[in-house]
């Protein structure tokens, strides 16, 4: 397959995963532990992350227009301050991520359980929150609990950022339009800074020859296209829906990759 090629399919992977709860990372890497397509940096796989913010910010146009246009009213500079506090203790997390070497795995395995334990807190964060109406305002509560939401997908790759994000702000009483939007608006500092740490941290420590930086960018065109489409469809899909079926999806993949696993597992060591 040439090199283009697996990069587009990644850039789509990526885009059409990153704000679904079913997560972009944990889908990245599957096809690649298993080697269905080439195994990609960590910076590629972080850094294609980025392309999705550009969706963001185009969907969100007049929400972001919005707030720009409207600082001097209290409430605004408020919601401001609680995406602003999200960021800051996401980042602070993320460095510590970073300072303790934590990297994304090299095997299916814990992807395959963080998407099929997942998928049942989905389900069972759905069943509490079934016939609940759910606040409009984001609280002081939510930004940490949202915070650390992100950072728990952040080390287990297959969590989902936005899943997470969203059903922590909904489990603490936030409408899911509400949680939806934050969860979303929360993603271009996240994402940015994510992308941009990755690029510094490969600079200083092996130069711009480490990688190909044309398919790095390639894959981010990709994948912001392809969540543009995607959000744009989410964002209505949520005003009606649960997100129940996304985790009977995210159960049967997980299960189904600890099937493979086991069974890959079991042939190697048979033919060992």
């Amino acid at each position: 397959m040439p090199p283009w090629l697996s990069v587009i399919l990644l850039g789509i992977i990526e885009g059409v995963t990153e704000f679904l709860p079913i997560s972009s990372t944990g889908h990245l890497l599957i096809p690649q532990t298993l080697g269905w397509l080439p195994t990609k940096s960590d910076l590629f796989n972080v850094v294609i992350q980025s392309g999705a913010v550009l969706a963001v910010l185009a969907v969100f146009s007049k929400r972001v227009k919005e707030l720009a246009m409207t600082l001097a009213k209290p409430e605004t500079r408020d919601y401001l301050a609680k995406l602003a506090a999200a960021f800051l203790l996401t980042a602070l997390g993320g460095l510590v991520i970073k300072w303790l070497n934590i990297k994304l795995p090299d095997t299916v395995t814990p992807v395959a359980w963080a998407t099929l334990i997942g998928g049942l807190l989905i389900l069972w964060l759905e069943r509490l929150y079934r016939g609940k109406a759910g606040a409009m305002e984001i609280t002081w509560a939510v930004v940490v609990a949202v915070a650390a939401a992100q950072l728990l997908a952040a080390v287990f790759p297959g969590t989902s950022r936005s899943g997470a994000s969203i059903l922590m702000a909904m489990a603490f009483g936030i409408a899911r339009p509400a949680a939806t939007e934050f969860s979303f608006l929360l993603g271009i500092p996240t994402l940015t800074a994510a992308g941009g740490l990755q690029i510094f941290s490969e600079l200083r420590k092996h130069g711009a020859g480490s990688e190909d930086w044309s398919m790095v960018a390639l894959g981010t065109v990709v994948s912001a296209l392809s969540a543009f489409i995607v959000v744009k469809w989410l964002i209505r899909f949520v005003q009606s829906h649960t997100f129940n079926s996304f985790a009977i999806y995210r159960i049967v993949l997980g299960a189904g990759l600890l099937i493979y696993a086991a069974t890959a597992n079991h042939s190697t060591s048979t033919h060992g």
